[in-house]
């Protein structure tokens, strides 16, 4: 009995370091994440009643596994063998881990700890890009490839993911830097997260180009100034009114402009975007980025259209939209790149449902999280993911979907549930 209870104590220790260690290694290195991922799934064998009093009680939770649940059965049906249907489940497997790390990040200080760990590891990959795009640091044999072409490190200095992922991650780093300067406790303080958050800021507009991050980060932003706002009237006991919506909307918009005025960069990337956008027909797009995508969305639509309720199965898009395109010259892909259609084309409108209730619990039940901070940046999480999900597949994209899952733990461990393990 000792020993079984010394064992457990153990393996829940070694857990919690692991779950907060995954802060740091997610921005960084694949490999940790996925032997941080194997000592919390050991940690959590030793504590499966915890587990599944989380999953039965916190809202988070439930939705997560729902969604899950709807893939895992989408691997029963359809025309994909079991192993590879397997192999794209376990892509979402991020989902399941979502109430292992709200065991592991039942105390405050953990959840602390666990914030400073990404944000560190953000810090990290600033400071690096930075020197890459001033031309100190040259492009390293463990950096990811240079992928657009005719671009040099410098002109997109990229240091552990894509471009599209980096840029996603600082926008949120930057979103809660500013969270976290908004609440400080000292002007230093508020300084010292002011300053990350701007550079944060500067490195996403001028330096790297993911598109993605730009949508992303304006959503943050804007989310930041609204919910910002209503806090500063509610201190003041005051309404949110027509005219202080107005106000804030336009102050919104003026930061857009400047934004977008000061970026050369950003400015060619809009134009080009909107280029490709206007000169697309369908199946005739293969020659940009942006007709490459739309033709995806086009075919991808045309297969939900065909099996709307319960999808081809889970890993069945492959081979669907090679039959799809099977007349058509459309650039070939293992991904639609938007996670709506990712779900919708696997497990029909059942399963995109199950996605679109996830999100919707996570900012419904947002302001019951203890502080203003866990508040806004569970809201703003969401929204950054809603407009992710536009334009990629988080969910089944490593990083991205490891990051979603820990941030939802992070942030909503602490809230008391029936069940709660606290």
């Amino acid at each position: 009995m000792t020993t079984a209870f010394s064992w457990q104590r153990t393996g829940l220790s070694l857990m919690m370091a692991a779950t907060v260690l995954i802060g740091f290694s997610v921005p960084i290195s694949v490999a940790l994440d996925n032997l941080l991922l194997a000592l919390v799934l050991l940690g959590g064998l030793f504590n499966g009643p915890e587990i599944w009093r989380i999953i039965r009680h916190h809202p988070v939770a439930r939705a997560a596994m729902f969604l899950f649940l709807m893939l895992f059965l989408g691997t029963l049906y359809g025309q994909t063998p079991l192993r590879e249907a397997m192999g794209i489940l376990g892509k979402y497997m991020d989902l399941a881990f979502i109430p292992l790390f709200m065991f592991a990040l039942a105390k405050q200080d953990s959840r602390k700890f666990a914030t400073y760990a990404f944000m560190g590891a953000m810090g990290v990959t600033l400071v690096l890009s930075y020197l890459g795009g001033f031309g100190v640091l040259p492009h390293q044999s463990w950096m990811p490839v240079i992928s657009l072409p005719g671009t040099s490190f410098s002109e997109n200095p990229v240091i552990f993911h894509s471009h599209i992922a980096q840029n996603n991650m600082m926008a949120l780093a930057a979103f809660l830097a500013f969270l976290k300067a908004r609440g400080g406790t000292s002007g230093l303080n508020r300084f010292g997260w002011a300053a990350f958050g701007t550079l944060a800021l500067f490195n996403i507009l001028f330096m790297v180009q993911g598109r993605t991050g730009y949508a992303v980060l304006l959503i943050l932003i804007a989310w930041f100034v609204w919910s910002s706002a209503k806090r500063y009237l509610a201190k003041a006991d005051r309404v949110l009114g027509a005219k202080q919506a107005l106000a804030v909307f336009f102050a919104l918009v003026g930061m857009v402009f400047v934004a977008y005025s000061l970026s050369p960069r950003l400015q060619d990337r809009v134009h080009n975007t909107l280029a490709e956008y206007e000169s697309w027909t369908p199946y005739h797009g293969k020659t940009t980025s942006t007709g490459q995508r739309l033709d995806w969305y086009y075919a991808t639509a045309g297969i939900v259209t065909d099996q709307p309720l319960l999808g081809v199965g889970t890993g069945g898009f492959p081979a669907a939209f090679k039959q799809q395109v099977a007349a058509q010259d459309v650039a070939p892909t293992h991904n639609p790149h938007n996670e709506y259609l990712m779900i919708a084309v696997q497990t029909g409108v059942s399963g995109l449902v199950f996605l679109l209730f996830l999100f919707y619990t996570i900012w419904r039940i947002a302001p019951q999280l203890p502080t203003n901070f866990e508040q806004d940046a569970a809201r703003g999480l969401v929204l950054a993911y809603m407009v992710n999900c536009l334009f990629n597949s988080p969910l089944l994209d490593h990083a991205d979907g490891l990051l979603f899952s820990y941030m939802m733990a992070v942030l909503f461990a602490g809230m008391k549930t029936q069940g709660n393990h606290a």
